[in-house]
């Protein structure tokens, strides 16, 4: 597998549990490397612009409100398949749904309210990264 980056975030109910140490940590033990974080509290245009690949599914507006509902954590993870493997670590997007052990199995309470977002492909975690961090941000992990 290649080296990849791919966006992380720990949304407004993993910050509000105080669960951004136990999701870095669950990354980090799989190998992945943290090379930009910052918390920030999304503006309603932000929040738009990022998820407005879904602007025509019926969730979208819940979406947008959910995510300025308060800070959010932002990362970005490296590592070999770093896409793939944050997905798995991550787990189903309803938690219903999730693998024991998974981030959203384990901690989340609802398919809305499911503490992370993670990138789907590498596509698009290119663009992710650049919506939140400029080049000079990320850093590479330690060989």
């Amino acid at each position: 597998m290649a080296l990849e980056r791919t966006l992380s975030i720990v949304k407004p109910d993993g910050v509000q549990k105080n669960l951004i140490g136990e999701v870095c940590r669950r990354f980090e033990s799989a190998g992945l490397s943290i090379v930009a974080a910052r918390m920030r509290h999304l503006t309603l245009a932000e929040a738009e612009g990022f998820y407005a690949v879904h602007k025509a599914r019926p969730f979208y507006n819940d979406l947008c409100k959910y995510m300025t509902s308060g800070p959010v954590f932002v990362q970005v993870l490296e590592g070999e398949g770093a896409v793939a493997r944050n997905r798995e670590i991550m787990g189903a997007t309803d938690p219903k749904k999730a693998d024991t052990g998974t981030i959203r199995a384990d901690l989340a309470a609802s398919i809305e309210e499911n503490v992370v977002h993670g990138s789907d492909s590498a596509e698009n975690a290119a663009q992710e990264i650049a919506y939140f961090f400029s080049v000079t941000e990320l850093y590479p992990r330690t060989r």
